[in-house]
């Protein structure tokens, strides 16, 4: 437990952390009112309105997931107290699988808290605006989709030791062009992919060539975090600091 109030502490000392949290609770909120104003204008109805902002809002749980784990590499800049923090973090749990399981269960109590509140804004804000009622099995899948997504984010950096690329690729594919989505019109595998999978435990309607419930989608998903944790593991453990 000592290990992972350290882990937390260190995410709550990361300017980056902050600003995971005002895009996480901002982004999918703003978008949410905006929809959701101009279904009441037009008179037009949506049951997947305030569930696909929050899929836009992930991005929070994204840039947590990619600092937490990059952090330990920066050698200068605003995340870097002095040196390489994965020398000191060592230094205090030796133990390399223990110190990324501490990471992980830090990161997982910080995407779940950040996901609970950015849900409870944006659904409150449609239901006040359209009236519309809070689905909680879909609500439920956004917390699970948010700290699976987190999760990958995390393992995947571990895997780079790098920041930049996995939040660079994560985030474009997740709010600007989804490279996954355009490649369902090339092969229906695609649909396998986990972003895609896991959309479909609280967005009711997408238009890819594989229906999968959102158990499935849900199962899939997390095939693919536990295989990248794994990896993750494993590299971590043998390889220097």
């Amino acid at each position: 437990m000592n290990a992972v109030r350290g882990e937390l502490s260190k995410l709550r000392s990361l300017p980056s952390t902050w600003a995971a949290v005002a895009v996480g609770l901002a982004a999918p909120t703003v978008i949410a009112i905006l929809n959701s104003s101009s279904l009441r204008n037009t008179g037009r109805t949506s049951t997947d309105v305030g569930y696909q902002e929050l899929a836009f809002g992930v991005v929070g749980a994204i840039i947590l997931g990619v600092v937490l784990a990059s952090s330990e590499y920066v050698t200068e800049g605003e995340d870097s107290a002095a040196g390489r923090q994965i020398v000191a973090s060592l230094t205090v749990v030796p133990s390399r699988t223990r110190l990324l399981a501490a990471k992980i269960v830090a990161l997982t109590i910080a995407t779940t808290v950040l996901a609970i509140v950015a849900s409870a804004l944006t659904l409150l804000s449609v239901h006040v605006i359209l009236g519309y009622d809070v689905a909680i099995p879909r609500a439920l899948g956004i917390i699970v989709y948010w700290v699976l997504t987190s999760m990958l984010a995390f393992g995947i950096t571990v895997l780079a030791r790098n920041g930049i690329v996995p939040l660079a690729v994560l985030i474009l594919n997740t709010s600007v062009v989804s490279v996954t989505f355009l490649l369902t019109k090339l092969t229906p595998l695609a649909a396998y992919f986990p972003d895609l999978a896991g959309a479909r435990m609280f967005v009711g309607k997408m238009a890819v060539p594989v229906e999968l419930s959102p158990v499935a989608g849900g199962l899939v998903m997390t095939a693919w975090v536990v295989a990248v944790l794994l990896a993750a593991f494993v590299l971590f453990s043998r390889r220097d600091a």
